[in-house]
């Protein structure tokens, strides 16, 4: 007897249908469990559920939108290649006796830094909440209201600051802060300061009637500096480069360059302009980063090995002079645009459509803000960023005035031919 015309199909052949999406059976189990439960029998359309559900796991994607460290894309690019063995996270070889994770990569940034000791955490703010809580809970922070700021993900300087356990003191106006300022704040009646925090704006400027107070105008008060720097450029002269800095990083503070002018403790990120994997990085004073090694949060706010592993790579490319050639980040913005222009035009060849056109990057992620790259892109008609991400891998475009851009700045070469074949399949 055939079976009724309105019995829902079984979960299993459900599950079955899913089986070329490429998810686990039991989860694909679960999918058409919630498809027949939603009155959804069609077995295309409870492949397309699946379909829906792989595509929003986290995997590579092509990142063509001009924006260098682009926080949506996961910052600076970086391979991951780990062998599946134990590591010496906190085992020292040389004695047999347990160590410390902090160790190699700290005595290797703080080498790179031109500091005394550095350790790592998580993030930049985990960097800077470590710090305030470790030097400053219970006492004042000298902070300038220019610089309370807040940044992208809703990171506050006010709120940062408050869950550490330290008082902000804000001293001078939005647009001046002079170091008399400062002087004033530190002579009030009952005033307990244990240190100034000078915090780069990261993703905007003030220009116009404008004063800011120098590091080094600071380190003459008497008490700690700690500098937030954010973006993680080490050192303002580039000497990974084969040329001078490029002219875009002019003004950018860099790690070396604030010890020198005096910063007790200077915090950056790992993922913007130095290339690495997601950390925060305190490097300066040795007993000023003994306090922040020691306090209890540092084992909350610490990196995984693969971090660490990951952030000593970055590390010894730019102690050996070879960032420009193996740290992703480096080699976009010193691809040459004569390079971008034949790769350009060879696309748009194999397409036998497209235009190439000149672009602006942008470095992303706070860094430089205002600052572009000249690059070269691929102008198509239409809006195609849809059909783009649906490729394997995804392609992530933008659109202006009607067109699809395709910025080649941000596309490793080897990419190129899914470039091509992503385009091919966007025509509509």
């Amino acid at each position: 007897m055939a079976a009724p015309p309105n019995r829902p199909p079984s979960v299993d052949a459900l599950a079955r249908a899913m089986a070329s999406v490429g998810l686990p059976h039991a989860l694909c189990v679960d999918l058409a469990r919630e498809a027949i439960a939603a009155g959804e029998h069609d077995p295309a359309a409870v492949i397309g559920r699946a379909a829906d559900l792989r595509r929003g796991l986290l995997g590579p994607v092509i990142n063509a939108t001009g924006v260098l460290l682009h926080t949506n894309l996961g910052r600076a690019p970086l391979a991951l290649d780990h062998p599946a063995r134990a590591m010496n996270l906190e085992l020292d070889i040389r004695t047999g006796e347990r160590g410390s994770r902090f160790a190699a990569v700290g005595a290797l940034l703080a080498r790179l830094c031109g500091s005394e000791s550095a350790i790592v955490v998580n993030n930049n703010a985990a960097a800077v909440l470590l710090v305030l809580a470790a030097l400053a809970a219970g006492r004042d922070v000298l902070v300038s209201r220019g610089e309370s700021v807040e940044i992208g993900g809703g990171f506050r300087v006010p709120e940062v600051m408050e869950q550490s356990g330290a008082r902000l003191v804000d001293v001078g106006t939005t647009n001046r802060t002079r170091l008399a300022d400062y002087a004033r704040a530190l002579s009030l009646p009952g005033a307990d300061v244990a240190l100034a925090l000078k915090v780069h704006p990261s993703n905007y400027r003030v220009e116009g009637f404008v004063e800011a107070t120098t590091v080094h105008e600071l380190a003459g008060l008497g008490i700690p500096v700690v500098a937030d720097i954010g973006s993680g450029l080490i050192d303002a002269n580039c000497p990974w480069l084969p040329g001078p800095p490029p002219a875009w990083l002019a003004g950018e503070p860099a790690a070396r360059q604030t010890l020198a002018a005096g910063a007790g403790l200077v915090t950056f990120s790992g993922d913007k302009l130095l290339g690495g994997p997601q950390a925060g990085i305190i490097v300066g004073r040795a007993d000023l980063v003994e306090q922040c090694r020691r306090h209890p949060l540092a084992r909350a706010l610490r990196p995984g090995g693969h971090v660490l592993l990951a952030l000593q790579r970055t590390a010894l490319a730019y102690l050996d002079r070879t960032a420009v050639t193996s740290v992703p980040f480096w080699q976009m913005v010193s691809e040459s645009l004569d390079r971008l222009r034949a790769r350009a035009a060879a696309i748009v060849a194999a397409l036998g459509e497209g235009e190439m056109v000149p672009t602006d990057a942008v470095p992303g992620a706070g860094s430089a803000p205002g600052a572009t790259l000249p690059s070269i892109g691929i102008r198509l008609e239409g809006d195609r960023l849809a059909e783009l991400r649906r490729h394997d891998p995804p392609v992530i475009a933008r659109v202006r005035d009607g067109c699809t851009f395709v910025d080649l700045r941000t596309v490793h070469e080897g990419d190129d031919r899914d470039v091509v074949a992503a385009l091919r399949d966007s025509r509509h």
